[in-house]
C-alpha cells in the first residue's frame, strides 16, 4: 500500500537512535528518547496561499529531515511506523 500526503503534509519514517554512546555505555529502550530525525517517503502537492495559488513544498522524498520531539500522527502503513506532518512541523534538512 502506498500513502500519498494531502496538501502541506508529509509522511516521515523516524530513524532509530544508537543503541550506544560515543563513550561505549549501552542505552536501554525504556531510556530512549523519542527519535527527532527521519527519512521524508512521501509529499503532498503543497498548501494553498491567501490568493490561491499552491505553495510547493520545500522538502522532497528521500530527505534527511529534523523534526519536532512531539510532531506529527504515528500510525503504521504496511506494518512500519511512520508519522505524518505539516511541513511547518518539520525544523530542517539534514544535509551531509
Amino acid at each position: 500500500m502506498s500513502l500519498k500526503p494531502l496538501h502541506d503534509r508529509v509522511v516521515v519514517k523516524p530513524l532509530e537512535q544508537e543503541n550506544k554512546t560515543k563513550g561505549g555505555i549501552i542505552i536501554p529502550d525504556t531510556a530512549k528518547e523519542k527519535p527527532m530525525e527521519g527519512k521524508v517517503l512521501a509529499v503532498g502537492a503543497g498548501a494553498r496561499g491567501e490568493d490561491g495559488r499552491l505553495i510547493k513544498p520545500d522538502v522532497k522524498k528521500g530527505d534527511r529531515v529534523l523534526f519536532g520531539k512531539w510532531s506529527g500522527t504515528e500510525i503504521k502503513v504496511d506494518g512500519e511506523d511512520v508519522l505524518v506532518m505539516k511541513e511547518s512541523d518539520i525544523l530542517g534538512i539534514i544535509e551531509r
